[in-house]
């Protein structure tokens, strides 16, 4: 392969990367992280970009550095029975649980809702969360090419479409940066750290990771060195345009509180500002390329969960699989996107830390000789503090063990104590396997 052959290569995979993680939902994060942190936009802007960018790029260079098939394989490091079980969660997290009702819930808040007017009937999402689930049934049945194209023309449309309003609100801004609002007030960058899990592209990352690996392999990358080489250009290339795409709808949502005012979520946002600067005009066409978009990376992400459970429950067949995750998307959408986001906080709260040590854990690999014992001390240690996170983001104090690790584990009120205690879990972890060890050859001697 040429030189400038491998370079068009490089860039076509890097965008097709960033298609594959930026899908319609991710625009109402960063729009709704301006809103809410004003005057601190650029650190909270910050912190979603270390979740929202750099762990996903972490997450395609540690499959590549793993060397594993997937991702079951790669979290039965630690043991076999929690690779299914974090796998399982994940494919949850972004499938029926949270991703693919999302995409339902954003494609009726700025496609639909703008065009209702003032409403607090329950009929219209619940209509059109049939209608979209339904069609997303249909074509997750069906072996067509009419998804791979929708997509390949939508995804441009999109962008081209939301450069032209970002472009126009550089030029033009709504209005000045406001306060930020309480949450915002302090610790913005930790805040926005944890406001980027709802992206949850740094779960997807252990999914797409394959693809990247998989097609770099294809053209000819055979050495770790080799792949990690070309996935890291790859994931580079989608990680920067992530970035510049989040930082800019950051500054959107920070210009838009004074002409709109403070709005309940981020798909309100982008359609009010879309409305300001273009009109009904405006609003017709963001809707359109927003529904359709949405509806692609639903018949994608059924598509993918479906294949995953009837691969490990194959009683059920992929057909069943995809009918009870369609419905199960279906009614879960009609919590509305508020809601959904909402419930959603507490479990990605929990989750993430658990990636993140997965992760870490796998670019050391090397270093502790893959000790099972520091895999399995690392993650239970990062799990104990990371559920009470997450029951902390579901509003549920238990005070008694708050007051114990605020005292305790640096971080642990902006939601990053569990480092600490996943360093002293893969050191103790590490311990035992030689106190195992030397055990064992003990006996041996004695015998």
């Amino acid at each position: 392969m040429s030189s400038k052959g491998s370079f068009s290569f490089t860039i076509a995979v890097g965008f097709m990367l960033f298609a594959l993680f930026f899908g319609a939902g991710n625009l109402i994060f960063p729009v709704m992280l301006g809103q809410m942190a004003g005057e601190h936009v650029w650190a909270a802007n910050a912190g979603f970009i270390v979740t929202g960018v750099g762990l996903p790029l972490l997450g395609i260079l540690a499959l590549g550095f793993s060397g594993k098939s997937d991702l079951q394989s790669l979290a039965s490091r630690v043991n076999p029975f929690y690779g299914i079980l974090f796998t399982v969660a994940l494919y949850l997290s972004i499938g029926p649980l949270f991703a693919i009702p999302r995409t339902g819930t954003v494609s009726f808040e700025i496609g639909i809702k703008p065009f209702l007017g003032e409403t607090d009937s329950f009929l219209p999402l619940f209509i059109f969360s049939i209608i979209f689930f339904g069609v997303t049934l249909f074509f997750s049945l069906k072996s067509s090419k009419l998804v791979d194209i929708v997509g390949k023309v939508l995804t441009p449309l999109l962008l081209i479409f939301i450069g032209i309003l970002i472009v126009t609100v550089f030029i033009n801004p709504i209005g000045k940066i406001q306060a930020p609002t309480e949450t915002y007030m302090d610790n913005a960058f930790f805040k926005g750290f944890q406001e980027g899990y709802l992206t949850m592209d740094a779960l997807a990352a252990f999914v797409f990771g394959i693809i990247i690996v998989n097609t770099m392999k294809d053209k000819g990358a055979q050495s770790k060195k080799q792949i990690m080489t070309a996935s890291l250009k790859v994931a580079s290339i989608a990680a920067i345009l992530l970035a510049i795409i989040y930082s800019s709808l950051a500054f959107m949502g920070a210009s838009s509180v004074e002409g709109i005012g403070h709005l309940e979520n981020g798909g309100a946002v982008l359609a009010a500002v879309s409305n300001h600067y273009f009109g009904s005009f405006g609003k017709v066409i963001l809707a359109v390329i927003v529904i359709a978009a949405c509806l692609t990376t639903s018949i994608g992400l059924i598509t993918a969960c479906a294949s995953y459970f009837n691969k490990i429950v194959p009683a059920f067949s992929y057909t069943k699989w995809a009918v009870i995750f369609s419905i199960f998307s279906a009614v879960f959408a009609n919590f509305g996107l508020s809601a959904l986001i909402s419930i959603s906080v507490p479990v990605l709260v929990a989750l993430y830390p658990l990636a993140i040590c997965l992760m870490a854990l796998t670019f050391l690999h090397p270093l502790f000789k893959g000790k099972k014992g520091v895999y399995q001390g690392s993650i239970i240690m990062t799990f104990i503090v990371s559920v009470f996170d997450g029951l902390n983001a579901a509003g549920i104090n238990i005070e008694a063990v708050n007051n114990l690790f605020t005292a305790i584990l640096p971080g642990y009120g902006v939601g990053i104590g569990w480092i600490i205690p996943a360093i002293v879990g893969g050191v103790i972890g590490s311990l035992f396997n030689f106190e195992k060890k030397e055990s064992y050859q003990a006996k041996s001697i004695e015998g």
